[in-house]
């Protein structure tokens, strides 16, 4: 089966995301590819016009446009779903959380301030994994497994680079300037389950690959 006739496959219908993971991204396209190439993406993905931003949509419409920029642009996908996360992030923040626990997780230290973040994560996780299933392991690591979610074709690389980019701004903005989210190198190609670590600059304790007793 050719590769446009897999991503094309039908999967099973009813997992809703935000409509911002496509909106940056769609954004974020337009930006480094152009209009024409970044329609021309829009197209293969079966995205015939983009969500209005105030309903949740079908993941697939997400998955799709993940997997043919990666077909697309092997390399520049990265740099566009990073920049993408990112840019999602700092929606979520503005929009999405309210101003007096933006406050709060701002002002806490980031021992007290990670476990905060990570259970309200925990709580909407579904609204950005969608039939993916969150498993967070305490504040400062999480695994994203995807291995139950009936994908016909496994989501490219770039997809869960994306992951890493929303939580490395999330973690940056409301626990500590130096946090970075970074994704452990899979012993497989394209393996459904990614596990992720948010580590602090040298010289800071931190829960990701050291330990979780941070004080800042």
């Amino acid at each position: 089966m050719s590769n446009r006739a897999r991503i094309h496959a039908r999967r099973r219908p009813g997992a809703l995301i935000g409509p911002n993971a496509v909106l940056q991204a769609v954004a974020v396209m337009e930006e480094r590819l152009g209009v024409a190439e970044t329609a021309a993406i829009l197209a293969d993905a079966q995205i015939e016009r983009l969500p209005t931003g105030k309903h949740m949509i079908p993941e697939v419409e997400a998955l799709r446009l993940h997997r043919w920029l990666a077909l697309h642009d092997p390399m520049g996908a990265f740099l566009i779903a990073e920049e993408a996360g990112a840019r999602t992030a700092d929606y979520i923040i503005a929009k999405r959380i309210p101003r007096a626990a933006v406050w709060l997780l701002k002002h806490l230290p980031a021992a007290l301030a990670a476990p905060l973040l990570m259970a309200a994560i925990r709580k909407h996780a579904w609204t950005f994994i969608g039939a993916g299933n969150f498993a967070p392991d305490g504040a400062w690591r999480f695994a994203i497994d995807r291995s139950a979610a009936d994908d016909t074709v496994q989501p490219p690389d770039s997809l869960f680079l994306w992951y890493a980019a929303v939580f490395t701004r999330l973690y940056r903005v409301l626990v500590a300037p130096d946090c970075t989210c970074r994704m452990a190198e899979p012993e497989q190609d394209f393996p459904p389950r990614r596990t992720y670590a948010i580590i602090r600059a040298p010289g800071r304790n931190s829960g990701g690959f050291r330990s979780a007793r941070d004080h800042r």
